[in-house]
């Protein structure tokens, strides 16, 4: 397996643990506020072989708490199930981030025990669903299925919503909420531009905006609280 990126350390990418975030190129979805766009399409040059990177997370033993594994969409290769096998055999949780378009290799993952956190994004209400992810249209099953498989709450996971002004609004969490109603953890994050991001013209929500948005959701998912925000402003 190619690893298109690797940011050696973060205390960011993975609740509670000094990890390693490896990034994987490759992606179903389009999404025009997308921070990886150069993933994407999967021709992105690769950083590293696997073999690079086992060797890498063997040095780093007792140094690294955990590994994160993002893209792109990490599911869309079989052989990301293989790679994670070989991550937790050196001994390192992993945490595994997914837009939930593969419910069927996220059911083995969950079967096998190979995740010990997994982080879905929820792109926005049903009925919005595809033009938020970049698409003319989308069945929405699959999706539908992994946020299903999360709910049992085999694993630890969080579901979580990049919030852009142009897309979301106020009905966006009335939906999203119905239908991860009851979940154990739920983020809304406030979109950031970056050089990386394929189209112009997005903007973040107000930080009211964003309060009204964790409100909503918060009359389905008591758990919901806005990442990222200073600390004054967070719910």
């Amino acid at each position: 397996m190619k690893i298109h990126g690797l940011q050696k350390m973060t205390l960011l990418d993975y609740p509670g643990k000094v990890a390693c975030t490896v990034f994987l190129g490759g992606c179903d979805m389009r999404c025009p506020f997308c921070h990886n766009a150069e993933l994407i399409d999967g021709t992105a040059p690769a950083v590293m072989e696997e073999e690079e990177l086992l060797a890498f997370l063997k040095k780093r033993t007792g140094l690294l708490e955990g590994v994160a594994i993002t893209g792109g969409e990490p599911l869309l290769r079989d052989d990301t199930i293989t790679l994670m096998e070989r991550i937790r055999e050196l001994g390192y949780p992993v945490k595994l981030d997914t837009n939930g378009t593969h419910p069927d290799r996220l059911r083995k993952i969950l079967d096998r025990d190979l995740a010990a956190y997994v982080a879905m994004d929820i792109k926005n209400s049903p009925d919005r669903y595809a033009v938020t992810a970049g698409l003319e249209k989308m069945d929405l099953s699959p999706v539908r299925e992994s946020v299903s498989l999360l709910l049992e709450g085999r694993t630890d996971y969080e579901f979580r919503t990049t919030v852009v002004a142009e897309l979301h609004d106020a009905d966006s969490f009335r939906g999203i909420g119905e239908w991860i109603r009851g979940a154990r953890h739920y983020y809304l994050q406030k979109f950031t531009d970056r050089d990386t991001v394929p189209f112009g013209g997005f903007h973040a929500p107000e930080d009211e905006k964003m309060l009204e948005y964790a409100a909503i959701a918060r009359e389905y998912v008591p758990s919901a609280v806005i990442r990222g925000m200073d600390d004054q402003h967070k719910i």
